[in-house]
């Protein structure tokens, strides 16, 4: 029988991982190709032989996602695998008008043929939206868990941008690792915070092998999520967090609404900055697709390193890149704290934004009078800090999970802004995790 000619659009993550878990091996299909979009630099590659299996011996190469059209009639191919996330229902059924046009079948995997079963528990926290709060929500987990004393480990969403070869399977266990691996400012955002807190931290491309290692350090695995996506492994207890800030964002975003459709638990997060209406549609829109999930209610309090410093200042207010970017967000806890603590003006860094960042706003036009703390490599980020320094302030309000402070020359005064995540409805989430895998130590 003729294979089916396969090209898997991605985003240097989910299509990594729906190749290795159900193309590699598999004798009746062919991937001819990767597309890459989302993230800059990481077309022009190839998934290197190292990763592909035998059947690759050339590796695969991976194209620009505008090339799409191009590659399904020079190659023939007969099916298109969508596999990224944090994207509209209507743009993913654009592409697949595009591809159906072209001649191609479009195709969308689920949990089924992607899923991995771990010897052990999994705990997954993923999202509706890419900045609902996982990142808080995780952190609570695990804090959760060490009280119980269990030992975990963290799996994370992967990133890998750079060698795939060599970021096949990476462990964090110290700043160090962070630095060896060449970490992006996206990646030392989400593993920082764990390290921090003496938890391990597995990441890379190959999730079966990283499942292999991480299994013999733990008695249970936290699943942290990147964007909206499903997790990868089977989880035990699926938490969900939905964002009142864009109400019916959790019907709209693929594959969001899925995660929706198949959580356990919901966490409708800040409570505390949203408005009352949208915190009721969003938990309407919850107990209508999936009655049997718990609905936890929770705020985001905001920690500010100095809130004296802001009164009466000109801030440049520095947020989340992936919340701002394709996460749609205007602004997040940075601009929260600007205004809460008295500040003159929130500057807009728009007008001094130099190279790559200044394409970021061209690219997301969502994005409001802030700085999306983009580091996809050493140029951006030099691009990031000349875009600071050029910016008319008094003061650089780093509203980022880790300190930035660290990895750029900030010349100016700055403050730092922290948020976690707190529950205000029963039961919580220590309830329900007690409740599911042991009483307080």
């Amino acid at each position: 029988m003729p294979k089916d000619r396969v090209v898997i659009m991605g985003a240097a993550g989910r299509d990594f991982h729906n190749f290795n878990v159900y193309f590699r091996d598999n004798p009746n299909y062919e991937v001819v190709a990767f597309t890459a979009t989302q993230i800059p630099n990481i077309e022009r590659r190839t998934y290197p032989p190292e990763l592909s299996g035998a059947l690759y011996p050339q590796g695969i190469p991976i194209y620009p996602e505008e090339e799409l059209t191009t590659l399904i009639q020079k190659h023939g191919v007969d099916q298109v695998i969508f596999a990224y996330s944090d994207i509209s229902h209507e743009y993913v059924m654009h592409k697949a008008s595009e591809v159906l046009a072209a001649g191609a079948d479009f195709r969308l995997q689920g949990p089924k043929a992607t899923m991995l079963k771990a010897g052990l528990p999994v705990i997954s926290v993923c999202a509706v939206r890419t900045g609902s709060g996982k990142s808080q929500t995780s952190r609570r987990v695990s804090d959760i868990l060490k009280r119980m004393g269990k030992k975990l480990v963290v799996i994370r969403h992967p990133m890998p941008y750079g060698d795939l070869a060599k970021q096949a399977c990476q462990r964090f266990a110290a700043y160090e690792d962070l630095d060896r691996y060449e970490c992006t400012i996206e990646e030392r955002e989400e593993y920082e915070p764990h390290i921090n807190r003496g938890t391990v931290v597995y990441a890379g491309v190959d999730y079966e092998e990283i499942l292999r290692y991480a299994e013999p350090e733990a008695d249970i695995i936290l699943w942290d999520g990147g964007n909206n996506d499903l997790p990868f492994y089977q989880p035990d207890l699926h938490i969900v967090v939905a964002d009142p800030h864009r109400p019916g964002h959790e019907l709209r975003y693929h594959p969001g609404e899925t995660n929706l459709r198949l959580a356990d638990v919901v966490i409708i997060n800040k409570i505390d900055t949203a408005k009352e209406e949208y915190v009721a549609l969003v938990e309407e829109n919850t107990k209508k697709l999936n009655p049997k999930a718990l609905v936890v209610k929770a705020n985001s309090p905001i920690f500010v390193e100095d809130p004296g410093a802001i009164k009466g200042k000109r801030v440049l207010v520095i947020e989340d890149g992936p919340t701002l970017t394709h996460g749609e967000m205007a602004y997040g806890a940075g601009v929260v704290a600007a205004r809460r603590f008295g500040a003159r003006e929130i500057v807009d860094p728009r007008p001094y934004a130099v190279g790559s960042i200044r394409d970021i706003y061209a690219r997301y036009p969502t994005t409001g009078p802030v700085l999306p703390a983009m580091g996809y490599g050493e140029e951006q980020i030099k691009e990031l800090e000349a875009t600071i320094n050029s910016s008319p302030c008094d003061l650089v309000l780093v509203a980022t999970p880790i300190d930035l402070r660290r990895l750029v020359d900030i010349e100016k005064p700055s403050d730092r802004v922290r948020y976690e995540l707190e529950e205000i409805s029963h039961p919580n989430l220590e309830e329900i995790i007690r409740e599911r895998w042991g009483k307080q130590s």
